[in-house]
């Protein structure tokens, strides 16, 4: 089989898996209907049980895939940035970053809950700064990068916790930020990430020249014509936007911007042109499928999305890791 071809057939199962997740995602849970009255639901508005799969199931559906997609092409971004395959939103702070200042917001301005993207923006920046910043010595080192992201990590996750632990009724107010669970979400949840999300993957489309210079050495990239600080300072950027609205509306989800890159170096090769849009279907199937799953597994009860994904991801990456010599690409 052709390199081509295997791109072309992956992203043809890709593509399917997705749409056959999402139906049966629509049709399951404890209101079951069929194809054809979720359809004539939709269209005559005269069906009480779409209307509730409408307004109930339909906006976690679309914030998985929105979520899903965010989160993944932002860890195909930040690995071009650092030249680093363990770099993800999660594992370097950028979540914790954007979830600590959308909890700060609540705690300190609960009537600006609106602007909690733009805080979340905001945190993950500052978080990413950090990291950048404080690992770099004579050149960027991957090693003490992802070191010192941990510790960046640990740092938000802490300040957040102890906001969390503060009393009162701030706890549960805070929960949606601070968990994966897309239980009860809104549709104007749904035009928040929507929105952002769509618009940092779209930017994403236009800086993928620079990501696949970035993967060669700085002296290379710079005698190609490449400003390779601003390539890395724009791209980082987006890959920020991206993984803060996935945070501050669907919760954190700490391994997806890791797998779902690794999946498409070895399906799709390491061309970013072809890598960002698959890694953005294929986290959005992960995510889809996690949810559902969680939903269905022990209904009524739900386990959330984030087990689901370490549950389904861990192993998988594992046999990848020992199956694959070109996962890295760098």
């Amino acid at each position: 089989m052709s390199w081509f071809t295997k791109r072309r057939l992956s992203f043809i199962v890709i593509i399917a898996l997705l749409a056959v997740v999402f139906v049966k995602s629509a049709l399951t849970g404890s209101i079951t209907v069929t194809p054809f009255e979720l359809i004539q639901g939709l269209l005559t508005g005269t069906n009480d049980d779409v209307a509730i799969i409408k307004d109930l199931r339909f906006p976690r559906i679309l914030i998985a895939v929105f979520a899903g997609a965010a989160l993944s092409v932002a860890g195909v971004l930040l690995q071009a940035v650092m030249r680093n395959p363990l770099a993800d939103p999660g594992i370097i702070g950028v979540s914790a970053g954007a979830s600590f200042m959308s909890i700060l917001l609540i705690a300190v301005f609960p009537t600006l809950f609106f602007f909690v993207p733009l805080f979340a923006f905001l945190g993950g920046a500052l978080a990413f700064l950090l990291v950048y910043s404080l690992s770099w010595k004579s050149g960027l080192d991957p090693l003490r990068m992802i070191l010192i992201g941990i510790a960046v990590n640990a740092l938000f996750t802490g300040l957040s916790q102890a906001i969390g632990f503060s009393g009162g009724g701030l706890t549960q107010s805070m929960s949606q930020v601070t968990t994966s669970t897309l239980t009860m979400k809104k549709w104007s949840d749904v035009d928040v990430i929507v929105l952002y999300g769509s618009a940092g993957i779209i930017l994403s489309f236009f800086v993928y020249k620079w990501c696949n210079y970035l993967a060669l050495e700085d002296k290379t990239s710079k005698s190609l014509g490449v400003n390779v600080n601003l390539a890395r300072f724009v791209i980082a950027l987006i890959a920020v936007l991206l993984a803060s609205v996935a945070t501050a509306v669907a919760g954190m989800f700490a391994f997806v911007g890791l797998l779902v890159p690794h999946i498409g170096r070895t399906l799709v090769g390491n061309d970013h042109k072809v890598l960002i849009p698959f890694s953005a279907l294929a986290g959005a199937l992960l995510i889809l499928l996690a949810d559902t799953l969680g939903r269905v597994l022990i209904a009524p009860n739900e386990i959330p999305a984030s087990i689901i994904v370490a549950v389904i991801g861990g192993p998988f990456l594992i046999f990848l890791l020992r199956k694959s010599d070109r996962i890295y690409g760098y």
